[in-house]
């Protein structure tokens, strides 16, 4: 399982005695910029395409980054999707919409 190519769906929601919550969730994007997997961002959760143990590597240091970041406690919702026999890719599930505008 380890070495399958999986999508990770990853949506931080860090509680901070300040406004700074978006400024919080961005180190977690960083950190997920930085790693070189094949990632996007949407309005409620970025999803990260890759190795089922590098996407987890990724995963920990995101929600580190979001306490170094200010966060005092953090809530880090996760959705994997897996195959038997196949890699996962965005595409599969997205590709068909990449070219069409929306709102």
């Amino acid at each position: 399982m380890k070495n399958k190519q999986v999508n990770v769906a990853i949506q931080v929601l860090p509680f901070t005695d300040t406004s700074k919550t978006y400024a919080v969730v961005d180190k977690a994007i960083e950190v997920i910029e930085k790693s070189g997997l094949k990632y996007r961002v949407t309005p409620f959760e970025t999803v990260i395409e890759g190795k089922y143990s590098e996407v987890m590597e990724v995963v920990m240091e995101a929600q580190e980054a979001c306490y170094a970041g200010g966060a005092e406690s953090l809530l880090c919702n996760l959705k994997i999707q897996s195959h038997s026999e196949k890699d996962v890719t965005i595409e599969d599930k997205t590709g068909k919409y990449d070219n069409k505008k929306g709102c």
